[in-house]
C-alpha cells in the first residue's frame, strides 16, 4: 500500500519557504488528557474558589505526576478562571487627633523595639511612657519578652502609679496573645 501526499502545492511551497517539515506541521498529538481533565473538573467542583496552583499542588499530593506546563495548557483549554490572589486590605484606621493629657497617669504609650548585639543575637525592649510629662515609667529588655511578663509589668505599674485611663500602642503583632489578666 502506497502512502500518497495529497497536500496542495501551495502548502508544500509555504513549508519550504518556512524551512519546516510537513510531518511536524501536520503532527497531531496522541496524548490523552481526558483523565487529567476529569480530575481537574472534580477539583473545580469540590474547591471552586481555588486557582491553578492550588489545583496543581493538590494533584501532585495525590500522587499524579504531571508537569505544571501541561496542566496549565489543559487548564486554559478547559477555560477555567485564572484566579489571582487578592491583596488583603486592612480596615481603615480611625484617625483621631492626638490629645494632650491633663494629668499624670491619664494616658500611657507602650511599644516594643528590637535591636541586634555585636555578636548577632537579637533582643527586644518594652517601653511604657507617660504622655503627660513624657516620663519613662518602665523599660524592660530581654532576648524574649513573653505576654505574661508584659501583663506583670502593667500590673506592677498600676500598683505603683495608679490606674491609667487610656493606653496608646501600635497595631503590630506583638500585642496578640491568648493570655488574659488574672
Amino acid at each position: 500500500m502506497e502512502i500518497h501526499d495529497f497536500r496542495p502545492k501551495d502548502s508544500v511551497k509555504a513549508l519550504r519557504i518556512l524551512k519546516l517539515s510537513g510531518s511536524s506541521f501536520h503532527y497531531r498529538s496522541l496524548k490523552d488528557d481526558s483523565t487529567v481533565m476529569m480530575e481537574l473538573e472534580q477539583l473545580t467542583q469540590s474547591h471552586p474558589r481555588e486557582g491553578f496552583w492550588k489545583y496543581y499542588y493538590r494533584l501532585r499530593n495525590r500522587g499524579e505526576k504531571i508537569n505544571h506546563k501541561r496542566l496549565h495548557r489543559i487548564y486554559k483549554e478547559m477555560k477555567l478562571p485564572l484566579r489571582r490572589k487578592v491583596k488583603k486590605r486592612l480596615p481603615a484606621r480611625v484617625k483621631s487627633p492626638l490629645e494632650v493629657p491633663e494629668t499624670f497617669t491619664q494616658t500611657w504609650s507602650i511599644d516594643f523595639m528590637s535591636d541586634v548585639l555585636s555578636n548577632g543575637r537579637k533582643f527586644r525592649s518594652f517601653y511604657v511612657i507617660d504622655d503627660f510629662n513624657r516620663e519613662i515609667l518602665h523599660i524592660e529588655a530581654d532576648y524574649s519578652l513573653k505576654s505574661s511578663r508584659v501583663i506583670w509589668i502593667q500590673n506592677h505599674l498600676v500598683n505603683r502609679y495608679g490606674k491609667h485611663k487610656k493606653i496608646r500602642m501600635g497595631n503590630g503583632p506583638e500585642f496578640i496573645a491568648n493570655i488574659a489578666e488574672v
